[in-house]
């Protein structure tokens, strides 16, 4: 009687099941999985736990289908979940899909590395699943506190990926780090959040819009100290510099395919929720918010490109790679709204070209994943001259090359910087993408033009192995990023149509 009135008093919000598909299928995968493996003592047969993930992950991608084509229809359009805390669009159904593509890739590449390191189990599927579920809720999010506590999921399921590889420690040294200035990134966020509460009286991502829109804040500081703040989060979360002090070092330590699962579903839902904060709510605060920005893509950008040059380790030179792919994508945010499409297809884009990267970096490891000096690639045009191939492909696509999907994912971001009349930011760009080709061209040059004195094993072990799980998932990474390349038009449009849109509680 009494459990009816309070149900009776309280509003209780209206769910639409079919429209979290692609959050429910994810997050129930996972928890089915941990829950059926936690009941027999001995471990799923071998495989069986990474075509489980490839199985849920493929299914909630097939369930963003319908869902797209609901967004894209006039009738229905765009709309909010669950009392708005949740919004239903192109921008996430987009980056949902991202997600969904990088947990399939990456348990392909993750099933025979467990293998070869003997630390086979379903724990790293279950995380993968959970971790994107979370980043699933995060690029959705119509309101800030819903999005924190995506962030979370994705963010601590990462942090213990990270620290998996107990005979390692480097792993669990990254997984320490990664934790520790995640919880700093975490709280400056949150910190954020409370402050930009105070100054608009709602963490909904419409109402807070549409009060900017009507009203003009006499004194704004307390805003702009929650942009900051919420800033030098995202910042964290991206790998920005000054911000990008774990990256080098997590992305060395951690497993070779989370670090995969990192720089790509990690990153790419980091950007979504700046894009959705920044970009959408705080529009009209443009003019405060840009100087930052731009501060944030100049630093990333000169200090990503040099130095990863100097590096002789190439974790450590993808990982600052990464850092200057995250300047690229900032200045499509820079750019506002007129970049916003530029970004999302930049990070399809390198979705694809840095899960491709790193799967070969994990086959080149071997066992122990401790052989990624430069001097371990030499002669592996000639001992595996496929693998080779496939990684100078991803490699020059990472550099810009024509009729590859990195040509226009920098193409786009640039012009979108150009329409802006951010001139100086293009040009640095342009700049820092010649920097960066000479670290591509120097690992190829070393696959192809560095003679080890034996074509079978390498200078410094056995020869690689490639199991077919991994082969198909650099394969699928190859062809992506030439198709990306040749016909991105598709793609482009794609990109276009993914267009985030907020809508308010506020009657």
């Amino acid at each position: 009687m009494m459990f009816a009135q309070i149900q009776r008093a309280l509003p209780t919000p209206e769910v639409t099941w079919s429209a979290l598909a692609p959050q429910l299928i994810l997050m129930v995968g996972g928890v089915l999985m941990l829950t059926v493996v936690s009941l027999f003592k001995k471990q799923p047969p071998k495989g069986v736990s990474a075509a489980y993930a490839v199985i849920v992950a493929a299914a909630a991608l097939i369930s963003t289908i319908p869902l797209w084509h609901r967004v894209l229809n006039p009738k229905e359009g765009p709309t909010g979940l669950v009392s708005n805390a949740i919004g239903l669009d192109g921008f996430s159904l987009f980056i949902t899909g991202l997600l969904c593509i990088a947990v399939i890739l990456v348990a392909l590449v993750a099933d025979g590395y467990l293998v070869r390191e003997g630390i086979e189990g379903p724990e790293l599927f279950v995380l993968l699943l959970l971790s994107a579920s979370g980043g699933v809720v995060m690029v959705s999010a119509n309101d800030l506190i819903v999005m924190f506590i995506g962030l979370e999921i994705l963010s601590i399921s990462a942090y213990v990926m990270a620290a998996m590889h107990a005979r390692r420690l480097s792993s669990q040294e990254a997984g320490i780090k990664y934790f520790v200035l995640g919880a700093f990134a975490s709280a400056f966020l949150l910190y954020g959040i409370a402050m930009i509460y105070g100054a608009t009286g709602s963490t909904n991502l419409g109402d807070i819009q549409t009060f900017l829109s009507q009203n003009v804040l006499l004194h704004d500081g307390l805003l702009v100290t929650g942009l900051a703040l919420m800033l030098v989060g995202f910042g964290f979360k991206i790998g920005a510099v000054p911000f990008h002090q774990w990256t080098p070092d997590v992305y060395q330590g951690a497993p070779s395919p989370v670090t995969a699962f990192m720089a790509s579903a990690v990153k790419a839902a980091a950007f979504a929720g700046m894009i959705r904060v920044f970009s959408v709510t705080f529009g009209t605060y443009v003019l405060d918010w840009r100087p930052a920005v731009f501060a944030l893509a100049t630093l990333s950008l000169l200090a990503g490109s040099i130095l990863a040059v100097v590096q002789t380790n190439v974790k450590r030179m993808l990982a600052y790679s990464s850092i200057s792919h995250a300047g690229f994508i900032l200045v499509g945010v820079h750019a506002a709204s007129k970049g916003t499409s530029a970004a999302l297809f930049y990070l399809a884009a390198y979705t694809f070209m840095v899960i491709g990267s790193f799967a070969v970096v994990t086959m080149v490891g071997r066992t122990g994943d401790g052989r990624h000096s430069l001097d371990d690639y030499k002669g592996l045009g000639r001992s595996r001259p496929a693998l080779a191939l496939a990684f100078a492909v991803l490699l020059l696509a990472q550099a810009g090359a024509p009729f590859t999907g990195g040509f226009f994912a920098k193409f786009g971001v640039i012009a979108a910087a150009a329409s802006s009349h951010n001139w100086s930011l293009a040009i640095i760009a342009m700049l820092t993408a010649a920097i960066s080709a000479f670290l591509y061209l120097r690992i190829i040059v070393f696959m192809y033009f560095e003679d080890t004195g034996d074509a079978s094993a390498g200078v410094h072990g056995p020869s690689v192995r490639i199991p077919r799980a991994a082969s198909f998932a650099i394969g699928i990474a190859v062809v992506a990023t030439l198709a990306l390349g040749i016909i991105p038009q598709p793609f482009i449009q794609l990109a276009k149509d993914a267009v985030p849109q907020l809508s308010s509680s506020t009657p």
